[in-house]
């Protein structure tokens, strides 16, 4: 029961990252004039729809992503372009124009996506992948700041009676000098303690058979006892005490370096994802172990958030608490992942549409500069072999690492 309550959390989460990635698109398309008919969660029947001004909002029977329609995407086809194949049928790029002029409303031909400026169709463009960053720097603050980290605490949970070492169990150094559970320390050696890592360094550094001097507070009250540390079975000096856990905050610029690093991380994995994708595919064939912190499908996501919250909890976490962060951060670094993956300048992703319209922004600037007429909107249409290409391999990749993590999947055990 716990697994399944992972993977609709996460199922959720990736619908309204998608959703809201959208949205991302269709606030500054909107603020430019463009005519944005539809907005849809979901796809397939609708389940709900209702018109708003414009635009009529939808979520349909297929909860598997989202999309808005921005109308005039492609500009019409520039004097003396060829505008039918050798087959005689008009091409796959004049097709694509034709479709865009007929979706516009008759009356409305001025609110063309392909009439605004290079700038506006860079934002507009930009808008979906920015809205990812924005929710994966959310969802990390409230990791990182709201929930905080478990951190050990000077307070003790518990003292053991025994400790092993080379020899086998001896009595607990901590437990015999009278240290309990609930104590907290202040001082070794008279020398104050901040953090149970400093009372481990300080024990490290304590000579072999030397006894120490350990300050607690007690009910309130401080508490001196004598404590002769030990060395465990792994070589550690110890007294034999756990720490209990606290909750820390992070600050803000803490979340800012998790952010970069997350950015930094996810691009190189961006860089080498035919090489992952490869190596993925291979392992489904043969007996070679798939790299767990490879790249994984929407149900490699959802397995890993159903160990995550499952009964066996197969990262040891400590309580509700902990799990909640860990589904934000999983669900942060999929945003990140949405963000930087749309970046790449191929078409159909957000990117080609932002080299579209960088070049055109470049062409108008250098006519400009020669005191040339505007050579107009970008034919970006002409790419829609390449967009019709790159689609397809992220289908077939999609496909490989779905199969993938059904045949063999990523576990965090």
């Amino acid at each position: 029961m716990g697994s399944i309550v992972g993977i609709v959390v996460v199922v959720v989460g990736i619908l309204a990252s998608v959703a809201l990635h959208e949205v991302g698109h269709m606030l500054p398309a909107k603020k430019f004039g463009v005519l944005v008919p539809d907005y849809a969660v979901g796809f397939g029947p609708a389940l709900w729809k209702k018109k708003i001004g414009d635009t009529t909002y939808a979520l349909r029977a297929i909860l598997l992503g989202g999309y808005v329609k921005i109308v005039g995407m492609y500009a019409p086809a520039r004097p003396g372009t060829r505008l039918v194949g050798r087959s005689g049928k008009p091409t796959l790029a004049q097709e694509a124009r034709e479709a865009a002029m007929e979706e516009i409303p008759e009356g409305q031909e001025s609110r063309a996506f392909y009439l605004l400026s290079a700038p506006k169709k860079v934002a507009v463009m930009l808008g979906g992948p920015l809205m990812n960053l924005l929710i994966c720097f959310v969802l990390s603050a409230i990791t990182m700041v709201g929930i905080g980290a478990p951190t050990a605490s000077r307070m003790i949970a518990s003292v053991p009676t025994t400790v092993s070492n080379e020899s086998g169990d001896v009595a607990s150094p901590a437990y015999e000098a009278g240290v309990r559970p609930g104590d907290t320390v202040v001082a070794w050696n008279g020398q104050p303690v901040a953090t149970f890592a400093e009372l481990q360094r300080a024990i490290a550094a304590t000579p072999e058979g030397e006894s120490a001097a350990l300050t607690v507070e007690r009910d309130g009250a401080t508490v001196d006892l004598t404590v002769t540390p030990v060395t465990g079975a792994q070589g550690a000096r110890l007294i034999g005490v756990t720490a209990a856990y606290e909750y820390v905050s992070a600050s803000l610029p803490d979340v800012a370096r998790a952010n970069w690093q997350m950015f930094t991380g996810t691009v190189s994995v961006i860089v080498r994802l035919p090489q992952a994708v490869w190596q993925v595919g291979r392992s489904v064939f043969t007996d070679e172990r798939r790299d767990s912190s490879g790249v994984v499908s929407v149900v490699g996501v959802g397995r890993l958030a159903g160990e995550v919250t499952g009964d066996s909890n197969a990262l040891g976490l400590r309580d509700t608490r902990q799990v909640v962060a860990v589904l934000l951060s999983l669900l942060a670094s999929l945003n990140m992942a949405l963000f930087v993956f749309n970046l790449i300048p191929l078409p159909p992703l957000d990117g080609g549409h932002v080299l579209g319209a960088v070049f055109e922004g470049a062409r108008r600037q250098f006519a400009r500069w020669r005191g040339a007429p505007d050579p107009g909107a970008a034919d970006t249409a002409r790419l829609v072999p390449l967009t019709w290409a790159v689609g397809g391999l992220l289908v077939a990749m999609s496909v490989i690492l779905i199969v993938a993590d059904i045949v063999k999947p990523v576990t965090l055990s």
